[in-house]
């Protein structure tokens, strides 16, 4: 039997209780900037497809799969790779979400690798000595804001349980390329030179990103990382244990604890002790198929979920993506979506949240009467709904940072297995500390500063060993229980309006893919429709063999 794909290899411009709601301040961030665009166009595989941010790291997972591995071998090259050649978006540093399907299980699983509070944190972590909440770029830069690294556990995890080719030879790719050096893309240069001091505040970013004089690197400049080079041999003989544990743990634990200014407070322990969760799917029937993603600590899947759900009750297909009524419809729904995320989601292992009644039909549907009419919703009309709960609970409402710098990919191998992977430090190169050749993230930001509000508490607070709120959202959309679509996209809060409109212009208005990805975006979380020209790497999979590249 054939199998089909949809996707391409991008390059990166690129929701009875009582609880209150807020924005976040970071959802009126743009996403990480924009550089250019290319023109979108379809791709055809036969057999395999890689689809990520960077042409290196989409041929490091070719060449893995052309060796004979498969999905989960190629990813972790693709990882690597990434993390080399566009260090601001993702690497060993930060955190990732791996949702997967295991063709010969017919099973979907995810992988929760995202960043964890260090054990030595209090809620008070991002207060001021008057008790106010710290100013973003105070609290981000610096080692305060460094959670426990997930990414490399999550390889090492999905390796063993799934892969095929041994471990070292799938770090071979990105050792390489750091030892004998790759050309920086103008999109690296532009990011480099847009931070200016703030990359330059600590040496080892400092000389690795701009040259004795000052100045920031150019394009088409060599650049080599022997220090990722050495730590990916260390991983290659020891494992993810290699990380977590002797020299490179101690090195990490070192400069987030002796950072300048603003010190964190990260341990071996944090390192030692942390641990990458399998999670069910969190999966929502549209239209006769099952869209299916990362649940709880990302809001992703729950909040494309909701959109969904209150979208289905008009008929965008007949409206069409011309029609005004239709964004109307969309632009609204997430706002709703947004509400309920705000109020209710959190860390599921430290918050209960009401997941089922927030997907709930008769709830989205209930909810949807309030799309009625041809006008947006009035401001104080978007609220947090009231989903069904299996409990009580009294919760404030949040003050969560949440700023986009991300990437994500898509791998089919020729078994028909399927990853969907987001991947991320956070900000644009995270806390601005490096060690070992690699930066380390931002995560913790994505807390709630504020501990409570109105003498509630934040379920988005901070807490030791807590996993911060998500917006990442990798998914896979399932027909008939076979893989039918895989996409994804960077993007802060705004990647779950990104892949929701998406999915909608593929399955409602059955727009062909390299439309999809050209459109434009149009994002309505707080009242003001904000339009972004088609940055986001929406990357693709399905069962028509077709992919876009933009």
């Amino acid at each position: 039997m054939k199998t089909r794909f949809l996707g391409g290899t991008v390059l990166a411009l690129v929701l009875s209780t009582a609880i209150a709601s807020a924005q976040q301040a970071s959802d009126t961030v743009a996403p990480e900037k924009a550089t250019g665009a290319a023109t979108a166009r379809r791709v055809e595989s036969k057999s395999f497809m890689i689809a990520a941010a960077n042409p290196l790291a989409a041929e490091a997972g070719r060449e893995v799969i052309a060796a004979g591995g498969n999905a989960i071998d190629a990813m972790v090259a693709v990882q690597t790779v990434l993390g080399l050649v566009e260090p601001q978006s993702s690497g060993l540093g930060g955190g990732a979400f791996l949702i997967y399907y295991h063709a010969k299980s017919g099973k979907l699983t995810t992988l929760d690798g995202r960043e964890t509070t260090p054990r030595e944190a209090t809620p008070k972590l991002f207060l001021d000595d008057k008790g106010q909440p710290l100013k973003f770029l105070d609290a981000v830069i610096g080692g305060r804001s460094v959670g426990t690294p997930g990414t490399v556990r999550l390889l090492e995890e999905a390796h063993k349980r799934y892969g095929k080719a041994e471990w070292a030879s799938l770090l071979k790719p990105a050792e390489k390329l750091a030892t004998e050096g790759f050309k920086v893309s103008p999109r690296l240069a532009s990011l480099i030179a847009s931070e200016g001091d703030r990359l330059k505040k600590y040496a080892e970013a400092r000389s690795y990103f701009f040259d004795a004089s000052g100045a920031a690197l150019q394009t088409g400049a060599v650049l080599k990382n022997p220090a990722y080079a050495e730590t990916l041999a260390v991983l290659a003989k020891g494992g993810a244990d290699a990380f977590y544990k002797g020299t490179i743990a101690e090195a990490i634990v070192k400069t987030v604890r002796e950072a300048a200014d603003n010190p964190g407070v990260l341990s071996l322990t944090d390192l030692s002790n942390y641990r990458v969760i399998e999670r069910a799917p969190v999966c929502f029937n549209y239209r006769a198929l099952d869209v299916c993603g990362m649940g709880p600590p990302s809001s992703g899947a729950i909040a494309i979920g909701q959109i969904l759900g209150l979208s289905e009750n008009f008929d965008l297909k007949s409206l069409g993506p011309k029609n005004v009524e239709s964004w109307r419809i969309i632009g609204d729904a997430q706002r709703l979506a947004f509400a309920d995320r705000e109020r209710y989601v959190a860390d599921a292992d430290f918050v209960p949240l009401p997941i089922k009644g927030l997907l709930d039909k008769s709830y989205l549907s209930e909810r949807a009467k309030l799309l009625d009419g041809d006008k947006a919703l009035a401001k104080d009309a978007v609220k947090a709904g009231e989903p069904e709960w299996d409990h009580a609970l009294l919760l404030g409402r949040d003050a969560a940072l949440e700023l986009p710098s991300t990437s994500h990919f898509v791998i089919a191998d020729k078994d028909g297995n399927v990853v969907s992977m987001t991947t991320t430090i956070e900000n644009g190169f995270g806390s601005r500390l490096m060690t070992n050749g690699f930066l380390l993230n931002n995560e913790l930001t994505d807390f709630s500063f504020k501990t409570h509000d109105g003498g509630l508490p934040v379920a988005n607070r901070v807490e030791p060993g807590k996993r911060p709120r998500s917006s990442m959202a990798p998914t896979i959309v399932m027909k008939d229980g076979r893989p039918l679509l895989a996409i994804g996209s960077p993007g802060g809060s705004q990647i779950i309006g990104y892949v929701a409109q998406a999915l909608i212009a593929y399955i409602d208005w059955g727009m062909p893919v390299e439309a999809i990805v050209a459109q434009p975006h149009l994002i309505n979380r707080f009242a003001h429709t904000m339009s972004r020209p088609a940055p986001a790497q929406k990357i693709w999979w399905d069962r028509s063999r077709r992919w876009v590249t933009r």
